[in-house]
């Protein structure tokens, strides 16, 4: 039987140190656990970390875009060295892989992606996946390892989503560690903060969302503190930190969610009455948009917001954002019903 994929994420501040520096002993221990588990599942390790360790080779360090891009630059070979001389002892070679988000939009290069991923497998290889940051148009805020790993997730069918992170899960009003969640809510979400870590460009809030988005595919989340020995092996058992548990999920779906998982560029505030008929299975009208919060061009995914702000659906725009206004009295559909996807 084909073995099942398996997405882990690692944090910037899992495996470095407060200067930026790579956390080697962390490193180790991660390694260990692959070489125990590298038989019972195909691997795609995404791995933060470039930047943290790259800036220090930078003069007078930032922060701006192009300083990242350059610190990545830097640091990824470091960091791919790294993990190939932790993982040699175990006879498990690596592979380097950068993507951009429009990787996952073009069903021939997913499909390329795909089948130099099960050459990799096959060959008993674990490829290290990280953005293209020197080269994507898109700032780095947006487009997050936390992302990158749900997209990865959704587009190789993956049954295990694990985000390794630097505290010990979720963590609930009286600062305990919520062991599992059923269904990631409004609730659930109002307990993460905006906050960041240190070095990296996620946080609480960025792990949920996609967690969210990763379980309504099917994909089992698990969000915990990566640096605790054995911690990934606990983490496949759901002995440590958050257990996200996966709803049903059509591979149908999944491959729709990827249209939409990727390249979000605009965001549309809605009415009440258009929203009211949006979750009835109706197309979105010009006349129901409120406002648009960020633009996007004709074709493109775009998210549907409630009054509140809150992410209710995706779906391809019918005419740019710009044009809305032009087209508002003519009740014409900015969203076909068969190409919205409610989150």
């Amino acid at each position: 039987m084909e073995k099942p994929v398996a997405i882990l994420k690692i944090g910037t501040a899992s495996i470095t140190d407060v200067n930026g520096e790579l956390n080697q002993a962390v490193m180790v221990e991660i390694a260990r656990q692959l070489g125990s588990l590298h038989r019972q599942y195909n691997w795609i390790v995404v791995s933060s970390g470039a930047v943290g360790n790259g800036k220090n080779f930078l003069n007078d360090y930032q922060g701006s875009i192009i300083e990242r891009k350059a610190a990545a630059a830097i640091g990824n070979p470091i960091l791919l060295q790294k993990y190939a001389q932790f993982l040699a002892p175990y006879k498990i070679n690596i592979a380097q892989s950068l993507c951009e988000r429009s990787h996952f939009s073009n069903e021939e290069q997913l499909n390329q992606l795909k089948q130099t991923f099960m050459e990799l497998w096959k060959n008993g290889v674990i490829p290290i996946a990280n953005e293209n940051d020197v080269v994507s148009n898109l700032e780095l805020k947006f487009s997050d390892n936390d992302e990158l790993a749900t997209l990865l997730g959704v587009g190789f069918g993956a049954s295990l989503l694990l985000l390794g992170t630097s505290v010990s899960g979720v963590i609930d009003s009286g600062g305990n560690t919520i062991s599992k969640i059923p269904n990631i809510d409004e609730n659930i979400l109002s307990l993460a903060t905006s906050s960041i870590s240190s070095h990296g460009l996620g946080g609480m809030i960025s792990k949920l969302t996609f967690a969210r988005l990763a379980t309504k595919m099917g994909i089992q989340t698990v969000i915990f503190d990566i640096r605790k020995y054995g911690a990934i092996e606990k983490a496949i058992k759901g002995d440590t930190g958050t257990l996200c548990l996966a709803h049903s999920s059509s591979k149908k779906q999944r491959q729709e969610w990827l249209s939409s998982g990727n390249i979000v560029r605009g965001k549309v505030l809605i009415k009440e009455n258009a929203l009211t008929k949006l979750l009835k299975g109706e197309p979105v009208h010009l006349a129901g948009v409120l406002d648009i919060i960020e633009p996007f061009a004709k074709g493109e995914v775009f998210e549907i917001l409630d009054k509140s702000r809150k992410s209710v659906a995706v779906a391809r725009a019918q005419y740019a954002s710009n044009s809305v206004q032009i087209n508002i009295e003519k009740g014409n559909i900015l969203a076909k019903a068969e190409e919205i996807i409610l989150l």
